[in-house]
């Protein structure tokens, strides 16, 4: 990482990360800033808070709007523009064909790769009746779904982790879909009902 921002003979002291403003994407940026200050604790690390088209527009399926490219766009031009150093995001937003001039440098560990199934009305996905409403905005985890359950209702549901679990709450699905990862990152790993086998 040091050959990103410094050499022997000409060291960077400032560095800014672009980041979204969810709850979620701003832990995964101080977790950056961190590892970042523990190894070069003479720099200054901040972080630069970026909304994205696809936070602005929270009431249409990402399929009809133009994809993951949404959440990063406007985090490219920040680096593209010389307004931030890096950007900070995950890797399942991130486009296949970068824009020139960037690069993906560094991929941090990876965290618990599940899927968790939150549905307090319910239990687990065995219990859920025909015809209940999951709520999930991942293509990938609605077609598993209707694959293991053709008989239940899957809507689309946008919005940070704390969004979607609002809904939920609020009685707008009977159950909702999220990344085990995310949960434990912001701690509502305790909301989890259980967690979804891979295959």
């Amino acid at each position: 990482m040091s050959n990103a921002f410094s050499t022997s003979d000409n060291k960077q002291t400032n560095l800014i990360i672009a980041t979204r403003g969810s709850s979620l994407a701003l832990w995964q940026a101080e977790w950056v800033k961190q590892r970042i200050l523990d190894e070069y604790p003479e720099i200054s690390v901040e972080l630069l808070v970026v909304k994205t088209t696809g936070d602005k527009i929270q009431d249409r399926p990402l399929s009809e709007i133009g994809g993951k490219g949404l959440f990063v766009k406007e985090l490219e031009y920040a680096l593209l523009e010389g307004r931030a150093d890096l950007a900070v995001h995950s890797m399942k937003d991130v486009t296949s064909i970068l824009p020139q001039g960037l690069e993906i440098s560094v991929i941090a560990e990876r965290e618990d790769p599940g899927d968790a199934w939150i549905c307090p009305k319910f239990g687990s996905i065995d219990n859920f009746p025909d015809g209940a409403v999951v709520g999930t905005s991942s293509l990938r985890r609605a077609s598993q779904l209707q694959h293991h359950r053709p008989d239940l209702t899957v809507m689309s549901l946008r919005g940070n982790v704390e969004t979607r679990l609002r809904k939920l709450d609020q009685g707008e699905v009977d159950a909702v879909i999220l990344a085990v990862s995310g949960l434990k990152r912001i701690n509502l790993e305790k909301r989890i009902t259980e967690i979804l086998p891979i295959e």
